[in-house]
């Protein structure tokens, strides 16, 4: 093998393997009075307390942050799960919201899930 082949194979290997991305796998939106309640169930293979999903926000379609729920500690045995975010206050006329997940340690997710709000 060629030397320089050979140095960036080791300098790959000694990369660190990212784990996937939090996974939005289902969002349900219901109103309360002036404000929304997001129940969000995510997926994400958490290892323990020093890699797990962490939380996820609410986002209107311009990328603005409407609302954020922290996720406390890991959920290695309860895949996929659902957490709740109450009292968000959405915009009038506001139509759609984004939901973005986000990892301990490579931070948020680039999947963006779309709700719509009826």
């Amino acid at each position: 093998m060629q030397r320089p082949l050979f140095s960036l194979l080791l300098a790959l290997m000694a990369l660190p393997a990212l784990a996937d991305a939090p996974k939005i796998e289902a969002v349900t939106a219901v109103p309360s009075g002036t404000t929304w309640r997001f129940d969000v169930t995510l997926s994400h293979p958490d290892t323990g307390w020093d890699h797990y999903a962490d939380g996820w926000r609410v986002l209107d379609m311009q990328g603005n942050e409407l609302g954020l729920r922290v996720l406390a500690h890991p959920h290695i045995q309860e895949q996929p799960f659902t957490r709740s975010l109450s009292g968000v206050v959405i915009p009038t006329g506001t139509t759609q919201v984004q939901i973005q997940a986000r990892c301990l340690v490579d931070g948020w997710a680039d999947a963006l899930f779309v709700v719509d709000l009826k």
